[in-house]
């Protein structure tokens, strides 16, 4: 059984139990935020490549990730690396595309 799947079992039960009343709503919020996916990080190339793979400019790029066109320049060019919203935007592009942020 993959660690997602068992994750995702352990927190179906979670909420089993949340919700007969055997489990506080504290404890509930941790499980949420234990099964949350992982956020993965990105290389330059890999960040260049997931804005030409949905033909943007880096202007149009940065418009839609909420950021300046010099930032994603920094980022393809390996000079900044993206954190924290910017890294969740990003994440979010590539698993939905980039209609997911209009």
């Amino acid at each position: 059984m993959s660690r997602k799947s068992i994750l995702k079992v352990v927190h179906e039960g979670a909420k089993d139990l949340h919700k007969v009343g055997l489990m506080d709503e504290v404890t509930m919020r941790e499980f949420d935020a234990m099964c949350l996916p992982p956020v993965k990080e990105y290389t330059a190339v890999q960040i260049k490549r997931l804005r030409m793979k949905h033909k943007a400019s880096q202007a149009v790029f940065a418009a839609y990730l909420n950021t300046s066109k010099s930032t994603v320049q920094k980022w393809e060019q390996g000079q900044k690396k993206p954190n924290g919203p910017s890294l969740k935007l990003l994440n979010l592009v590539e698993k939905k595309g980039l209609e997911a942020l209009s």
